[in-house]
């Protein structure tokens, strides 16, 4: 990560979110709570859907799966910025900011496929129900989670192939509170443009196929329950969409923001909040969306606790 006429940064020091000693140590409560309830939430849907026997379905295995992929996503960043509440200056080495970006590029990239992998599979549920089982066996399972997470690396691997070849000499303060590659672009010696649209064409890429592979999914969903002619019918089909859309939303709303939208148009400030929903928040709200919306998830809770507590 440096040149030939430069002396290589051997730190990067993150600014955080506030300088204000009050305000962040009220932050430090609120977040550390999130990440406690991201933690235990998402812990309490992989166990819930490995010990239910009904839940053993794709549907709640890619859950379980997304679960994963939030517990990985939120601890690739909130530990540090947990620490920068604490301590008035975070210094995190160059091979950490090139680990946390790893990491944060896997698991967000992850997200996105198992997002659009779920709106397959609520697509096959709904219009192909006779061939569910055939179209959505454990071989076809196996391969859709191996080829999301294969996506996740592979979009890591661009962020990180490109980091590696920028140089840092001088600047080394991240205006940020994690290693992100557009403040760390900033900071680069090196004059290259493809290190700044190679990155923003492979998540780019991912967002379009993603997004269209869900917006593909909910139309022919959507034809699907119309031809239904019970009301009942039509709200049992649609009550199977509901926690994935809501999720779809509040995750591509925030991203979009983030990675489509132009940079003049908004604030690193305001950057920084955007960037705290999508990577702390919406993990810890994941469970609870998917938990309190589905029959099934809290019809198996119930069964599970009085199993373990068959005189209460």
């Amino acid at each position: 990560m440096s040149g030939n006429n430069c002396t290589a940064v051997t730190e990067f020091i993150i600014f955080g979110l506030t300088d204000d000693p009050t305000l962040r140590v009220i932050l430090f409560v609120v977040f550390l709570g999130v990440y406690a309830v991201t933690l235990l939430g998402n812990l309490s849907i992989i166990t819930l859907i490995r010990k239910s026997s009904q839940l053993h379905t794709p549907m709640y295995l890619f859950l379980s799966h997304l679960a994963f992929v939030d517990i990985g996503y939120s601890s690739s960043v909130t530990p540090v910025m947990l620490k920068n509440f604490l301590v008035d200056k975070t210094i995190i080495p160059p091979g950490g900011c090139v680990a946390q970006l790893f990491f944060g590029g896997i698991f967000g990239t992850a997200e996105c496929f198992l997002l659009a992998v779920m709106a397959y599979d609520r697509y096959m549920a709904i219009c192909n129900p006779l061939l569910y089982s055939t179209n959505m066996s454990p071989r076809v399972c196996t391969l859709l989670l191996i080829t999301s997470y294969l996506g996740g690396c592979v979009n890591a691997w661009v962020f990180i192939g490109c980091l590696l070849n920028l140089s840092f000499c001088g600047p080394n303060k991240i205006n940020h509170f994690f290693c992100d590659y557009s403040p760390l672009l900033k900071l680069s010696y090196s004059e290259d443009n493809l290190a700044e649209i190679l990155p923003a064409a492979s998540t780019g890429l991912v967002i379009v196929i993603t997004v269209l592979v869900i917006l593909i999914s909910y139309v022919y969903i959507l034809f699907s329950v119309l031809k239904i002619r019970s009301t009942e019918g039509r709200s049992k089909a649609f009550s199977t969409c509901t926690s994935h859309l809501t999720a779809v939303t509040l995750f591509y709303g925030t991203i979009t923001f983030i990675y489509v939208m132009p940079k003049s148009s908004y604030s690193t400030d305001e950057n920084k909040v955007v960037s705290v929903f999508y990577i702390v928040i919406i993990p810890m709200l994941n469970p609870l969306i998917y938990s309190l919306r589905s029959n099934e998830v809290k019809g198996a809770l119930r069964k599970l606790l009085s199993r373990k507590h068959p005189f209460s």
